[in-house]
This record gives C-alpha cells, structure tokens and sequence, in this order.
C-alpha cells in the first residue's frame, strides 16, 4: 500500500476489494478451506505456497486486520493472537526456550509482569526486572550471555511511566538483542516506536484499538529491521525447524521471519488465535481510531488540568501535565497526546477512595480501561483488596490511587459527575 497518512491506513489498509466485492472486511467465519488436489494442499504445508488451510494457523479476516496494524505502526507483517497477554507470550516464546533470559522494565502492567515473574521462570525463562529510570551501570549490568530480549511499556499500566525507547534499544542493540514493546495505551497514532529503534510491538487491542469493549485481542507486529543473523542468538530463526520440514525461516522468508515463525509454530502448537468475528469487530474500532484517541486525549487533559487544581485530590498522575516527572520523555514520544488515562489520588486515603467510587453517577466501576465509556477502577478496594496499606505501598499502588479512563462524553457530564463524587467522598 502507498504510504498513506495514519487516518487513512486505519480505514482502507489491510483489505482493498476488487470488482463487485463488499466494500467492508468479509467475516470468513470457516475452520478449514477446501482445495483441488493434495498437491495444493500439501504445498501450503510445507509453506512452499500462500493461502489457508486452517484457521487456528491462519485466517483471511484476522490477516487482513493484522496487515491493517501493522502497516499504522510501520512494520513489514503482524499476527493477531487471542489476547493482550498471548501476544506478549508469543513474543518472548518466539525468542526463548528454557535457559535463555530477558530484561523488562519493572513499570509494566501487573499482568505482564506475572507472566514473566512466575509463569515463565516455570519455563525455565529468567528475568532481570530493572526501574525505567535505572542509572546505567544497572541497565549494563541486567544482561548475561543468555539475554534474549529488552522488554518495556511504552505508557505502563497503570503508573504511568513513559518507557526512554531509544535509551533502551540502544543497550538492547549493544548486546545485539531485540526491544519488544507494548504499545496499547498510546497506540500508533500516538507514539511509532519503531522509529524511535523498538524491533517489535505488542498491544492489547482490547483497550484503545477495540475502544467499545466488544472483543478480546492481541496484536505482535514485526518491524523487519532485527539482523536475526548477526549472532548465534536466535537458531530459532536462522537455523532449520525440524517440526517443520527443515525450514530456515530468515532464509526463506527474510523481513517476515519472525512472524512466520511465531504463526508456523506457536500457533500451530498453542493455538491462542482470535475468531474471526473477533478481528472484524476490532477493525470497526480500528477505522475511528485516530478521531478517537484525538478526544481521549483532550478530555483526559481537561480533566488532570482539573483534578490537579481541586483541594479534594492529593496527587495527580498525567504525562501531559506541565510539572509531572514523565511530561518531558512524553513530549519526545508522544508529543500529540499520551492517552485517556489519568491516576490520581484522594484526600481521606483509601475510605474516601472507596467513598467517591459509590458516589459516581456516569463513570462505570470496572476492571476494564481505554474505552470509550469514562470506566474507574479503586485498586485498593478491588483487585488488590486483599493487601495492606503496607503492602499496597510496596507493589507500588497507593492506598488512595484511583485509576481513571476517560472517555467519549461530554466533557462537562464527566466533570460534573467528578466534582460530586469528590464532594460526597471528602464531606
């Protein structure tokens, strides 16, 4: 596709119709695919030829929408996966087997960080966890010889960190290893972070990219600019794949060798694809992604303009807040806005926390972010009900944090129901 601006990627890349065809992306709601002769079928076998022979490996709806992603973040071909948290699996697992380690920012989302933390290091995948801000001789001294990968968040979930790209793709480089980033809350329209060095992106479309809470998803997309064969790093890719006919994956597929490989084995053995009916509702959201994020991000910076000025908050969180310690990395990568969502803290700790969640009248209570409804979330009273205050201090939430997604209405509604819900939580 020509190198169309980001608003129209988001409507017409991944899927041009041809004489007679539906303008809108086909749902191809089939498990399996019919063909001629075992010739033909056996040829897509052996990856000899293009086409489909099985959904779980591969769908026409679900590529077209990841053609569609990765041609708005700039890289050569993407994969969808079934969630947010399968697509950082797959990521890691494309790279690394037991023995093999991986340095993460520590300002990750608490998901991510559980995957790499408990249920990998059973795989026999380590992990050297370092702060964002860590002083070099920290980020130097986090790889070994067994390094496989750097992995941040370019906007983490929910503290709010903007992840120094270029500072940790140039260690990642150094060491000549890949930086695999997660995207979801900026999305592309707000930060590329390939062309700030990041070798490969990860995302959540069920957040921003979805917007309307309809579908569950993941997205890995493939800049095509990693030398897999620099080192004898990565066999997976430049050596041949037993399991699948003897192929050398950088050899027969260059720029796409890594998201082939991450389709031809994982898929095919873990099989954490998403339904067909799943990518076409994520390519409605995708259409009106770049309006939306556009009017996530004003209102969101009214209201932080607006919590930051109100003698009932404590503290406010917001990148795009003139004084707040991230403003400055978020000028460089995400100079037109960071997304909807705002942290911020109420006078009173933890039980005029709990008491503003009860007084709202329009923001939805749910553990959902990034859409297009204004959702709140009280960790404390939630999903880390069970800790101290203590404790709560010590995984780095705040007794009083409110995690606030901004949403689609009006911004003087959403305002309205924030300035009540302040005033009942602190009479």
């Amino acid at each position: 596709m020509k190198d169309y601006g980001l608003a129209t990627k988001s409507v017409r890349a991944g899927y041009t119709p041809k004489n007679g065809e539906p303008i809108a992306l086909p749902i191809i709601q089939s498990t399996t695919y019919k063909y001629e002769s075992s010739d033909a079928m056996g040829a897509l076998f052996d990856l000899a030829a293009d086409g489909y022979f099985y959904t779980r490996l591969a769908n026409p709806t679900n590529d077209a929408v990841a053609a569609k992603i990765a041609a708005m973040e700039g890289g050569v071909a993407g994969v969808l996966t079934s969630s947010g948290q399968a697509a950082n699996l797959f990521a890691i697992l494309n790279l690394c087997s037991a023995g093999d380690h991986v340095v993460a920012s520590t300002a990750i989302y608490g998901g991510t960080f559980n995957l790499f933390n408990v249920t990998l290091r059973r795989f026999g995948i380590d992990f050297t966890f370092v702060t964002p801000d860590c002083d070099d001789a920290t980020l130097e001294g986090a790889f070994t010889e067994k390094t496989k990968a750097v992995f941040g968040e370019t906007l983490s979930n929910p503290s709010l960190n903007v992840f120094d790209i270029e500072r940790f793709a140039a260690a990642a480089h150094r060491h000549g290893v890949p930086l695999i980033v997660d995207n979801t809350f900026p999305t592309p329209v707000n930060c590329r972070p390939f062309s700030f060095g990041a070798d490969i992106v990860t995302h959540s479309t069920t957040k921003y990219m979805d917007g309307h809470a309809t579908q569950v998803g993941g997205v890995i997309v493939d800049s095509g600019n990693f030398d897999w064969t620099q080192n004898d790093k990565f066999p997976g890719l430049t050596t041949p794949d037993e399991s699948y006919h003897g192929v050398t994956y950088v050899e027969q597929f260059g720029k796409a060798a890594f998201i082939t490989k991450c389709v031809a084995q994982l898929m095919r053995d873990l099989g954490s694809i998403p339904s067909p009916h799943n990518a076409f509702l994520l390519n409605l959201g995708l259409e009106t992604l770049p309006l939306r994020m556009k009017k996530h991000c004003e209102n969101a910076q009214a209201v932080a303009e607006y919590l930051q000025g109100s003698d009932k908050v404590s503290w406010v969180s917001y990148p795009g807040l003139p004084g707040d310690p991230e403003y400055a990395k978020a000028q460089k990568y995400m100079p037109n806005g960071t997304s909807g969502v705002i942290s911020f803290g109420v006078r009173g700790g933890r039980a005029a926390a709990t008491k503003f969640m009860d007084a709202l009248r329009l923001c939805n209570i749910v553990t959902h972010v990034a859409d297009c409804r204004t959702c709140v979330l009280h960790p404390a009273s939630t999903t880390h009900r069970q800790l101290t205050d203590e404790q709560l201090e010590e995984c780095g939430v705040k007794p009083d944090l409110i995690r606030l997604s901004v949403g689609l209405e009006d911004l003087e509604d959403i305002l309205d129901d924030l300035a009540q819900a302040l005033t009942a939580a602190t009479a």
